[in-house]
C-alpha cells in the first residue's frame, strides 16, 4: 500500500517529462480495458446460455451512465494500443529511448486523430437514438449498480480465494528453505509476449470496435432488421442474443470468420491484461501471502474467463431465442424498433 500511495503522490507532483504520466496513464487505461472485458465476455455467454440476462445486460449498456463508460472505454484502447507500440519499438531499439518525450506526444497526437472522429461518429449514434420520440432519457443509476454487483462480488471472492490458498500453502512451504532467485524462463518469455501479442491486439481490438461501437452502435443491437456489420441476415427480432447469434453464424468461404476473430481476440487480450495485472500486483503488494494469493486469483480468472468466452464461441447460440424471451416476459426499458 506504501508503494501504491508513493505512486500516486509522486504522479501528481512530477514537474519532468511526460514518460512518468505515460506510464501511469497506461496502467490506467489497461486496468479500466481489463475490468470491462471481463464484464463483457461473461455477459456475451449470456447470450447463449442464459438470453434473458443478456437481454438485460444489453439494455443497462444502453443507459445514459453506460454511455459515458463507453466513450471512455474507446479512448483507453486507443491509447493503450498506441502507447503499447511505442513501447514495443523502444524495448527493441533501446538507444532511441532519448526520444521518448516525442515518443510519448506522437501516441497523444495519433491518440487523438483516431478518437476526434471516432467520438463523432460515436455520438452521433448516441444522438439519433435520444432524439427517437419514444426513447426516455434517464440515468438508471440503481439498475446500473446493481447490475454490476455480482461481477465485483464475483471478483472480490476470486481474490479472497486466492489469499485462502496462498495462506495454505505457506504452511506446507519449508520457511527455513533458501530459495535461490534468478531470472524466470517463464518471466523471459511473458515479456516477449506481451510485446508480440500487443501488436496483434492493436487490429483485432480496432476492428472489433469499430463494428460493434463506431460503424454501428450499442443500440443497433436490439434495432429490428438490423444487419450487423460484416453479416448478411437481418436482426429481424431484435433480441440481443440473436444479433450475437447472426454475426457468429456468418460464415465466408465456409469458415464461421467470426468466431475465429472472436477468439482470437479472447485468448490475447485475456492473456495479456491478466498478466498485465500480474505486474501491478507485484509492484504494489510485496506481502508473500498476499502477493501469491492475488497471483492465484489472476490465474484462475483468467482461465475461467478464456472457458467461459470460448465455451460461448464454440457453442451455437438457441434458434429459439425469441420464443425463450417471450416466454420469460423480459422486459427492457429499450423499445424495439
Amino acid at each position: 500500500m506504501t508503494t501504491l500511495v508513493l505512486t500516486i503522490t509522486e504522479t501528481l507532483r512530477y514537474r519532468g517529462k511526460l514518460g512518468q504520466w505515460s506510464w501511469a496513464l497506461h496502467r490506467l487505461a489497461g486496468l479500466g480495458v481489463l475490468f470491462f472485458f471481463i464484464l463483457h465476455v461473461i455477459d456475451t455467454s449470456w447470450s447463449v446460455f442464459y438470453p434473458e440476462l443478456y437481454a438485460e445486460a444489453i439494455a443497462v449498456y444502453q443507459s445514459p451512465l453506460f454511455t459515458l463508460g463507453e466513450f471512455a472505454l474507446v479512448a483507453a484502447v486507443v491509447y493503450h494500443g498506441i502507447n503499447g507500440l511505442r513501447i514495443v519499438v523502444f524495448d527493441y531499439r533501446p538507444q532511441w529511448w532519448k526520444y521518448q518525450e516525442k515518443g510519448a506526444l506522437i501516441v497523444l497526437a495519433v491518440s487523438a486523430v483516431i478518437l476526434i472522429p471516432t467520438f463523432l461518429l460515436m455520438g452521433y449514434h448516441v444522438m439519433r437514438f435520444y432524439q427517437e420520440p419514444t426513447t426516455v432519457f434517464d440515468l438508471q443509476i440503481m439498475r446500473v449498480v446493481n447490475s454490476q454487483l455480482p461481477f465485483l462480488i464475483g471478483i472480490a471472492a476470486t481474490f479472497v480465494g486466492g489469499i485462502i490458498l496462498a495462506g495454505l500453502w505457506s504452511v506446507v512451504d519449508r520457511p527455513g528453505a533458501k530459495k535461490q532467485y534468478k531470472r524466470s524462463s517463464f518471466d523471459t518469455f511473458m515479456w516477449t509476449f506481451m510485446r508480440i501479442s500487443g501488436i496483434l491486439i492493436v487490429p483485432l481490438a480496432f476492428g472489433h470496435l469499430a463494428m460493434v461501437h463506431v460503424i454501428q452502435g450499442v443500440f443497433d443491437i436490439t434495432k429490428a432488421g438490423f444487419v450487423p456489420v460484416g453479416s448478411i441476415d437481418a436482426n429481424v427480432t431484435g433480441f440481443a442474443a440473436d444479433f450475437v447469434t447472426i454475426r457468429w453464424n456468418t460464415m465466408f468461404a465456409g469458415v464461421l470468420i467470426w468466431r475465429i476473430y472472436d477468439a482470437a481476440l479472447l485468448a490475447f487480450v485475456a492473456i495479456h491484461a491478466f498478466n498485465g495485472l500480474r505486474y501491478v500486483v507485484n509492484d504494489y503488494i510485496h506481502n508473500k501471502i498476499i502477493n501469491r494469493g492475488a497471483q492465484i486469483a489472476i490465474l484462475v480468472g483468467c482461465v475461467i474467463l478464456i472457458t467461459v468466452g470460448s465455451a460461448a464461441i464454440i457453442s451455437t447460440s438457441p434458434r429459439t431465442t425469441a420464443e425463450m424471451l417471450e416466454s420469460s416476459q423480459v422486459i427492457t426499458d429499450q423499445p424495439v424498433n
